[in-house]
């Protein structure tokens, strides 16, 4: 997979039975180079969830066009989804969680090594409901990496979470990524957590969605989410777009 273009003319829901329609995206243009952790910001309600369906395939309702490059389209890129929720099935055990998005061939070589990755070696037989909240989210982190996906799509994947267990996955993620790297959309509110793991982040606006404010992160890697320096550019960024970015975030 090359660059994701994302030129969105109009993305709208019509209500038939009132006659209403609502306008979630419009006049959207973004590019996200190949291997790029790209955040994405805004408020509630402002078209996020709907811009990564739009991204992966799952509504292919739009006025304007999604590509990822010569040759290529969602048919045959692999792409991993990994949502708010662990979404994992209860009736399998953790490794077979991981399992379960693996072709044969990459099944015994690659689920008990991301496991272990993820601190999970010793629960590869356990159920969903023998873990805590955040072991769960390990087991939805690694099963994304597992299928060793083009494109990672992130919806507010530690939301809910206690900050010390959110902070320990956040830590991980960028760990497995840069261990095996791809390209990451990541959905989030927390600017503090986009600065701690991304490349770069993306303002929207209130809906219909469009890109206020680009920003790279120039901060260098490894970071620590608890260092001063990652606060100062929080404030830095609220400080120096505070006309922009005002109620929007």
């Amino acid at each position: 997979m090359e660059e994701i273009n994302i030129n969105i003319k109009k993305k709208e829901y019509h209500n038939n039975k009132i006659n209403q329609s609502h306008k979630a995206i419009e006049n959207f243009n973004l590019k996200i180079p190949k291997g790029e952790f790209c955040s994405i910001v805004g408020p509630s309600g402002c078209g996020k969830t709907t811009l990564l369906n739009l991204i992966c395939g799952l509504d292919k309702s739009l006025e304007g066009e999604i590509n990822f490059g010569k040759n290529k389209n969602l048919e045959n890129i692999n792409i991993a989804y990994m949502f708010q929720t662990p979404r994992l099935l209860p009736w399998l055990s953790v490794v077979q969680n991981v399992e379960v998005v693996l072709n044969k061939k990459k099944i015994n070589s690659n689920s008990e090594e991301i496991l272990s990755l993820m601190g999970l070696k010793k629960f590869l037989d356990y159920y969903p409901n023998k873990l805590s909240g955040g072991m769960q989210r390990r087991v939805a982190l690694a099963r994304s990496f597992a299928s060793e996906p083009e494109l990672l799509i992130m919806d507010e994947p530690f939301t809910s979470l206690d900050e010390p267990v959110a902070n320990l996955l956040r830590k991980m993620l960028v760990e497995i990524w840069t261990k095996r790297p791809t390209t990451i959309i990541f959905v989030t509110h927390d600017i503090k957590e986009a600065i701690f793991l991304s490349d770069r982040i993306v303002f929207l606006s209130k809906s219909p969605a469009k890109v206020l404010k680009d920003l790279k992160i120039n901060s260098p890697r490894p970071r620590n989410i608890e260092n001063k320096d990652i606060e100062k550019i929080k404030n830095d960024i609220l400080l120096k777009n505070s006309t922009i970015l005002e109620g929007e975030i």
